[in-house]
């Protein structure tokens, strides 16, 4: 256990000479997570999980002054295999918000209402289950079929954030059922195949945005790896004091997110954070580090981050495409077809392995790992 008051705070013996290495160590030993600290009924959140001020902090726009200034992309994908107009219509909407906000939601999927509220279920089961039986599938060894830890970078990250995570590769190579727990098992096979599906059907319409033939994201391999990361996020004590995940882009080529009803993802666009409205029935969609390096920033990867708040537990479901281990090995750089003399490409080939295995090591730190590709 943290090395804390009652109430969670820092002992005031303790203060004058905190080891931040031991209470994240103790911390992590516990194998409970935030969680485990809720459920303990901490008052205070211990220091480790304090924010540094940063220069860079952009003040919130508040729910009012966002409607009024910006309005947040929303795609209806309904029947546009049926209508080329409007399928030509859509590509449009993909194109302008992928390259201005990286971010956009999607009604009208395919993805039924009730896989989905199912999948949040599952998560909801896998969490509320008693500590002992949750540290039972505690692990920081990411070669493991099924992940459950706090804080991938608790370790090396500036704070930690309020917030638990378990995920698990499902493509290319599906993970044996027995290796997921039971509380989410079978949504979690259920829930991949129908975002696989979506999945393939948005790298069309991406391809088509790029000028490309509607194939050609899946052609050089951007769908054929998956995985599911499961954020679930407690209430928090004091929500000012911290974040549930800092600053930070995806290290993949496509995430598709499912989030609840509480809200809290904020998308950073023109210098102001910008809540992302719950949005019930729609999936959120944003461009990947690698998509950007695909199409040498004709899209964009935009930063995001999500707020700590009173209210809880939230939980969200981010389906990350070609990251990491789930993604085939061979090299991919800008896009030949959308270079020229005028346009020369702005980063190096990588893998994407080689890209998850910096992102890793470099963690959260609110710093694009894009730019250390860059030629």
């Amino acid at each position: 256990m943290v090395a804390t008051a009652g109430d969670g705070s820092v002992p005031v013996a303790t203060q004058a000479k905190y080891d931040r290495t031991t209470e994240l160590k103790a911390f992590d030993a516990t194998k409970t997570g935030v969680k485990g600290l809720v459920d303990a009924g901490v008052a205070a959140i211990p220091r480790i999980f304090h924010l540094q001020p940063t220069p860079d902090n952009f003040d919130p726009i508040s729910d009012g002054e966002s409607e009024t200034h910006f309005s947040f992309p929303v795609i209806d994908l309904g029947g546009i295999n049926e209508n080329p107009v409007r399928r030509k219509e859509v590509v449009g909407e993909v194109r302008e918000a992928s390259a201005t906000w990286g971010f956009f939601q999607v009604t009208n999927h395919g993805v039924a209402p009730s896989v989905m509220e199912e999948m949040m279920e599952g998560v909801r089961r896998f969490h509320d289950q008693d500590g002992e039986v949750r540290s039972q599938w505690y692990t920081r060894d990411l070669a493991k079929p099924f992940v459950y830890n706090t804080n991938f970078d608790l370790f090396t990250a500036p704070a930690a954030n309020w917030r638990d995570t378990f995920h698990c590769v499902m493509a290319p190579k599906p993970p044996n059922p027995e290796d997921l727990p039971s509380p989410c098992r079978d949504i979690l096979m259920e829930y991949s195949k129908e975002v696989m599906k979506l999945g393939s059907y948005l790298f069309e319409l991406m391809s088509e945005a790029l000028g490309l033939n509607p194939n050609h994201l899946k052609d050089i391999g951007c769908a054929e790896g998956l995985a599911i990361l499961c954020h679930y996020y407690p209430a928090c004590p004091q929500p000012e004091l911290t974040l549930g995940a800092t600053k930070h882009s995806d290290d993949d080529f496509l995430t598709v997110l499912l989030q609840d009803r509480i809200g809290g993802l904020q998308v950073l666009h023109q210098n102001h954070w910008i809540d992302v409205p719950p949005n019930p029935g729609a999936l959120v969609v944003n461009i990947g580090d690698l998509l950007q390096l695909l199409s040498n920033d004709k899209f964009k990867s935009v930063e995001h981050r999500v707020v700590a708040n009173h209210a809880g537990p939230r939980v969200s479901v981010a389906s990350f495409f070609g990251s990491g281990v789930a993604a085939v090995s061979r090299p991919f750089g800008p896009i030949k077809e959308l270079l020229s003399e005028d346009n020369p490409p702005k980063y190096r080939e990588t893998t994407p392995q080689e890209y998850s295995a910096y992102f890793l090591v470099k963690g959260l730190d609110g710093i694009s790992a894009l730019s250390h590709f860059k030629l």
